[in-house]
């Protein structure tokens, strides 16, 4: 699957810059721009140098359009140095394990909420002109802490539109969606590590869940939604969802599968657009988009106008028959 190209046009000469650079998302992303488009210059901002090391053994051919900023997004003297000469910035950079979460509370809200605050700061000091916050599915209607940070981020970044003055250019928004096949720590990798040992954990028979490939997360991100955005859009990627134990019998045919019990923090069903949130959904073809709540900033985003609106009865949730996928579909989606 590849990006519109003359949509890639906009891309030409520009500077990239994504914290979290060597994670999942980073490290596709940073491939995709450096081999589809032809970007002035990409930077990887994230804290791990040995992460940062591998990436630049494994793109060493793209190296003059490369650099590497070992730094955290809770400094933000840092961050404004990064930003300098930046034309765009996705953020990522966030800690995301939920049980870890939960046991070092206050460390994910100077990462995830602070850490995104100096994001947006950062970014208004240098004029950037478009910053894309990652976000994910926890943060709707969110029962646990790490779900209540990135709510957090999501609002400050959609707020932070608010706070360019009339001599400044930058736009930020926001994309949310579910699991990402094959990301690290995702549920189809526990899947195949506990297949060695003939017996999967399954939480609840009736857990469903979205699921996305991470091509498709960069195409929508590189077609639909850095070239139009205006400041202020919530997209959501269309996706399909499936009952997690289908994708456990699909992966793990031979397995026994053992139920223990629903875990703390866990949903059984994921929802990725709220009912507050459909009244103000526009269907923009491969993904939604969530006009801001503030009807003077929504009346900002021109593009969407003529875009088609939701159902009234608009519900975005895996459990929903309009998105669940039945069980020999399993290939179509996960492979």
């Amino acid at each position: 699957m590849y990006c519109n190209m003359s949509n890639l046009s906009y891309l030409k000469g520009k500077t990239v810059l994504i914290t979290g650079g060597t994670g999942t998302f980073g490290r596709a992303f940073v491939n995709k721009l450096l081999k589809e488009s032809k970007v002035k210059k990409v930077i990887i901002f994230s804290r791990d140098e040995f992460k940062q090391n591998e990436m630049q053994r494994e793109l060493a051919e793209h190296l003059p359009r490369l650099r590497f900023f070992i730094g955290d997004i809770r400094d933000l003297p840092r961050l404004q140095r990064a930003f300098s000469g930046v034309d765009i910035v996705v953020h990522a950079a966030a800690l995301k394990q939920v049980p870890a979460i939960e046991y070092n509370p206050f460390e994910a809200v100077k990462t995830n909420i602070l850490g995104s605050q100096n994001v947006i700061e950062a970014a208004l000091d240098n004029n950037i002109d478009r910053v894309l916050l990652i976000s994910s599915d926890k943060a709707v209607a969110p029962i646990n802490l790490y779900g209540a940070t990135k709510l957090a981020a999501e609002r400050l970044f959609l707020a932070g539109n608010v706070y360019v003055g009339d001599s400044k250019k930058s736009k930020f928004s926001v994309v949310r969606y579910g699991n990402v096949i094959g990301s690290r720590g995702s549920l189809i990798e526990m899947i195949e590590k506990q297949k060695q040992t003939g017996v999967i954990k399954l939480t609840d028979h009736r857990m469903t869940r979205f699921w996305i490939p991470i091509d498709k997360v960069l195409d929508i991100i590189l077609d639909s939604i850095l070239p139009n955005m205006e400041g202020g859009e919530l997209f959501v990627p269309k996706m399909k969802s499936m009952l997690v134990l289908d994708v456990i019998k699909y992966l793990a045919p031979k397995c026994e599968i053992e139920v223990i019990g629903i875990r703390p923090g866990e949903k059984i069903h994921e929802e990725l657009i709220t009912e507050h949130e459909a009244k103000r959904t526009t269907d923009i073809g491969r993904a939604y988009a969530v006009k801001p709540e503030n009807p003077q900033y929504a009346e900002n985003i021109k593009w969407l106008k003529k875009k088609p609106k939701v159902l009234a009865d608009f519900h975005y949730t895996s459990d929903h028959k309009e998105f669940l996928t039945a069980p020999e579909k399993a290939k179509d989606i996960l492979s």
